[in-house]
């Protein structure tokens, strides 16, 4: 009997090890106000009729509340478009640590065969292109007045048709959100360091924060799409957000430079989304996390928040303030009204 207690015990063990391993954020308990605000979150987003896939609260480094809805699963890899943005931010500012690239690296050095007639350019469509640097395509102000559309159709290369599409005001002065200027900056990071961003992060970032080799889609270049396309777990998603809470620190080591965390998080640009009224941006601030102002491939939130925002619903939701992260994952039409959620429910209780 004392056997058979013995080995139940040994095979519970090694389930709750299959389940829970050193490799995952620990797992802390809720307030009953925190649960009480997570249920009535849950009914409002019922309410709503929105899709949330998933969401992760984590505060003072420990998960406390987490949920998987639908198909989605906490070992399921989620699409997160826009998030991936960060991913390759973060490439960028471990090249410059490592010494190979700088925030005012001009563009046209990179890629000086990928480069338009300049003879033919407009004098100052061609200064434009010539002023663009990293720092510019890090905050979207690269001098497009929309986003290059149609460069990814048929055979062309990406970079190429970038960089020929009309650069109309000067860099640093338009904002101007460009998912393929994050591209060209996962053509720079490839460039100089001669891997491919998911290459290069795997044992800068991903190996450190125990997170699976992720799958990141590339271009018919080969080049990953950098703006778009990477897919992670929920739980990788609150890691990168307890990175961030902390300066670039994971279990006693350095990571990620301090003061790249601090830049990247900040408000560098005002930003004021496409399709949107200039005019009506000041008006909105009490309203919108689209007009917070925006960092180096990271969005400034009310609350003195910041986040990594994909489409769809994907959010990476760092609040310095309550030393705590929201991951999500979900597929909505409405981001304002999720974020709202988070707000009027969960942030009160944390």
């Amino acid at each position: 009997m004392k056997r058979l207690l013995a080995l139940v015990a040994a095979i519970m063990a090694l389930t709750a090890c299959g389940t829970k391993t050193i490799q995952d954020l620990p797992r802390g308990k809720a307030s009953a106000e925190m649960d009480q605000a997570f249920d009535n979150y849950l009914k409002a987003v019922e309410e709503a009729g929105l899709e949330m896939h998933s969401v992760m609260v984590v505060q003072h480094g420990k998960v406390v509340k987490e949920i998987w809805l639908g198909d989605a699963a906490p070992d399921i890899p989620h699409v997160l478009h826009s998030v991936s943005k960060t991913f390759t931010a973060t490439a960028v500012g471990l090249a410059i640590n490592d010494g190979l690239l700088s925030l005012t690296d001009r563009l046209v050095n990179f890629f000086p065969d990928k480069l338009p007639d300049m003879d033919l350019l407009p004098e100052e469509e061609r200064a434009n292109l010539e002023a663009v640097t990293v720092r510019d395509l890090l905050t979207m102000n690269c001098g497009h007045q929309k986003e290059p559309s149609g460069v990814r159709n048929g055979d062309k290369d990406w970079v190429e048709a970038f960089l020929a599409w009309p650069f109309t005001h000067a860099p640093g002065t338009y904002y101007c959100y460009n998912s393929m200027g994050t591209y060209v900056l996962s053509a720079i990071v490839q460039k100089v360091t001669g891997e491919k961003v998911v290459d290069y992060l795997t044992p800068r970032l991903f190996e450190p924060l125990h997170i699976e080799k992720p799958r990141w889609e590339e271009s018919p270049q080969g080049i990953n799409t950098g703006g778009w396309g990477l897919y992670l777990k929920t739980e990788d998603l609150a890691k990168m957000g307890q990175l961030f809470l902390k300066k670039g620190r994971w279990n006693g080591k350095q990571v990620l430079p301090a003061a790249w965390v601090d830049e990247a998080s900040s408000y560098q640009v005002p930003s004021v989304p496409s399709g949107m009224d200039p005019a009506k941006g000041p008006e909105m601030v009490e309203t919108s996390d689209w007009v917070q102002g925006y960092g180096y491939q990271m969005w400034r939130c009310r609350h003195n928040a910041y986040r990594a925002d994909g489409a769809s619903g994907q959010y990476i939701i760092v609040i310095p303030e309550k030393d705590a992260v929201i991951a999500a994952t979900a597929k909505v039409n409405d981001m304002q009204k999720e974020i709202n959620l988070f707000w009027d429910y969960l942030l009160p209780a944390l």
